[in-house]
């Protein structure tokens, strides 16, 4: 059996940093490529399916950052998420409905994080004016200058979402002094951005 001797180093080099695309790759091949990390089949898949990425984020994110996020997403975790591609549909209809996943998950993290906020609602404004950064800047400050006891039960409330009965097992309260604690430390912490 006859060996092919080595490719040259001038031209490994060449097919390392050849990151054209080329022709249009067959579906099969293209998924071969991609879980192998081939740059040239990511940037074929981009092109061809980052249309239909980007509608479907509009479609279910309303928004044209989020749907872009998503895009970055989707793309950025394709070589691995493409290892789990079976064949039993189009390549095209899977990353359909990974798109559609991604953008559910993106989705459910938009609403916690509304969340998390809305359950500051309690607090006074420090002013009308104030920039979002800067009031989340003075929050974390306050947050830290209350006392362990009081910021733990205020976290594990605000922003965690546990049940009092929840804080109290885990803190080894009875509930009445969960909802206590919480009460002061809900106080002080007012104090602390009222001040500030």
């Amino acid at each position: 059996m006859r060996v092919l001797p080595p490719p040259t180093a001038e031209a490994q080099c060449h097919d390392a940093h050849d990151m054209s695309p080329g022709p249009p790759m067959p579906e099969r091949e293209l998924v071969e490529r991609l879980c192998a990390g081939d740059p040239g089949a990511l940037t074929q898949a981009y092109e061809r399916y980052a249309p239909m990425v980007y509608r479907v984020g509009c479609r279910l994110l309303g928004e044209t950052a989020d749907a872009e996020d998503l895009v970055q997403d989707v793309f950025t975790g394709l070589p691995r998420a493409a290892r789990s591609f079976e064949g039993r549909s189009s390549f095209g209809w899977w990353l359909n409905r990974v798109a559609a996943r991604t953008a559910l998950m993106l989705l459910r993290r938009h609403r916690a994080q509304r969340r998390r906020a809305e359950r500051f609602g309690w607090l006074a404004p420090r002013s009308s004016g104030a920039d979002e950064p800067a009031a989340r800047m003075d929050l974390e400050h306050a947050l830290q200058a209350l006392d362990e006891s009081h910021r733990v039960v205020l976290v594990l409330k605000e922003i965690e979402g546990y049940s009092h009965r929840e804080i109290a097992d885990l803190l080894g309260l009875s509930v009445g002094a969960a909802r206590v604690r919480l009460h002061r430390a809900r106080r002080r912490l007012q104090a602390y951005l009222e001040v500030g």
